[in-house]
C-alpha cells in the first residue's frame, strides 16, 4: 500500500478537510488498475474520488466476508464501476476499482492474499 500519488492536486501530500489532515492510500491492485485507464477516465475518478472524501459513508458498507469495506459505484461512459475504499484512522484506503463483474470474488480472493 502507497499513499496515493495520483489523487488531483494531492500528489506526494495530505489532504486537509475540516480542519483534520486525512492521508489516502491505494493498494497495489488499484494502482495497477488506475494505470490502464485513460486521462480522460482518470479525470472523472478523481472527481468521484473527491465525493468520498466529502463524504466517507457515501458507499455501500458490506458485511461478511468483506465487512467494514465500502463500495461506491459510478460511471465512466456506459460502464459502471465500483471503487471498494475502507476508512482507516489517519486516512482513506483505496483498495479496488473495476467494472462489476466478478468484482465481488476479486475483491475478496484480494483481500485473502493480504
Amino acid at each position: 500500500m502507497s499513499v496515493c500519488k495520483n489523487w488531483k492536486k494531492a500528489r506526494n501530500q495530505n489532504i486537509s478537510l475540516d480542519k483534520h489532515i486525512m492521508k489516502i492510500y491505494q493498494s497495489r491492485s488499484f494502482e495497477n488498475k488506475i494505470k490502464k485507464l485513460s486521462k480522460q477516465e482518470k479525470a472523472l475518478l478523481d472527481d468521484e474520488i473527491g465525493k468520498i472524501l466529502k463524504n466517507q459513508l457515501i458507499g455501500e458498507e458490506k458485511k461478511g466476508d468483506i465487512r467494514g469495506i465500502h463500495v461506491y459505484k459510478f460511471k465512466i461512459k456506459s460502464i459502471q464501476y465500483l471503487l471498494s475504499y475502507r476508512v482507516i484512522k489517519d486516512g482513506l484506503e483505496l483498495i479496488m476499482i473495476g467494472p462489476h463483474k466478478n468484482y465481488y470474488s476479486e475483491l475478496k480472493n484480494y483481500l485473502k492474499r493480504r
